[in-house]
């Protein structure tokens, strides 16, 4: 039998991408749904995975890179001198890319499942050329969008993560440093004003501009409380097990 890797992010998304996987190949392939756990995300995406565990019926395994065992974003960043860029995110890359690298050389896997919705073929395409040909767009076949797949989780009766309530983008990190966008940076300001300052005080210790105003990319503490860019998307820069950054 195969084995197909379905990579949970604790996103509605690859939750219901995890479901259409077992729905489809259960009975003829061995799937294990697979979680990237990062300590900057939300204490209820840990209820979420176990409620989505529950519905699944198939244990969610953790998978991490040796060389973070703490999961921890703010440790990246330190570590590396870095948090974002033209290259992207260094936390993306050490806690879901190389996390997956690592587990791929102990494990064997025929196919890869993420929640790329209706919405993003192109970016599923992309991922398919520069990361793993070996990937099965369900979510995209099943012409599931991001609505779609929140709907089906109330319908199952779980709850989505409280951060989808709370007005939050995704249920990725509070504070995501791929986001240049001065919405989202405010947004952060107001409903998470510690997290704001840990970022502000990081980035500016590191010399790193995080967010884009005006055209010009300044420190967060030079971001008057009042800019705003372009209204936040649902999702527009999901931590999967790529790094797309956002840019207002």
């Amino acid at each position: 039998m195969e084995t197909i890797a379905v990579w949970f992010s604790c996103g509605a998304a690859s939750a219901v991408a995890a479901m259409l996987t077992k729905r489809q190949y259960g009975e003829s392939c061995i799937i294990r749904v697979l979680n990237n756990p990062v300590i900057e995300e939300d204490n209820d995406n840990k209820r979420f995975l176990l409620d989505v565990e529950k519905w699944l019926n198939i244990p969610i395994e953790t998978v991490i890179n040796h060389k973070y065992p703490k999961c921890s974003a703010v440790e990246v960043w330190e570590k590396r001198q870095y948090m974002s860029g033209i290259k992207g995110a260094p936390c993306t890359l050490e806690l879901k890319k190389v996390a997956r690298q690592q587990f791929e050389m102990d494990n064997d896997i025929d196919w890869h499942v993420l929640g790329f919705t209706s919405e993003e073929e192109k970016r599923f395409c992309n991922f398919q050329q520069n990361e793993r040909l070996n990937t099965l767009p369900v979510l995209i076949e099943a012409g599931f969008s991001k609505s779609d797949c929140y709907k089906i989780l109330l319908e199952a009766g779980i709850l989505p993560p409280k951060s989808y309530a709370e007005g939050w983008p995704n249920a990725n990190c509070k504070g995501c440093v791929k986001s240049t966008s001065p919405t989202y940076w405010n947004f952060v300001r107001k409903v998470a004003p510690d997290v704001f300052l840990e970022r502000a005080i990081q980035s500016r210790r590191l010399g790193v501009k995080l967010v884009r105003y005006k055209g010009k990319r300044i420190y967060l503490d030079e971001l008057p409380s009042n800019a705003i860019g372009r209204p936040m998307k649902n999702l527009d820069f999901e931590c999967g097990i790529f790094c797309h950054t956002d840019n207002d």
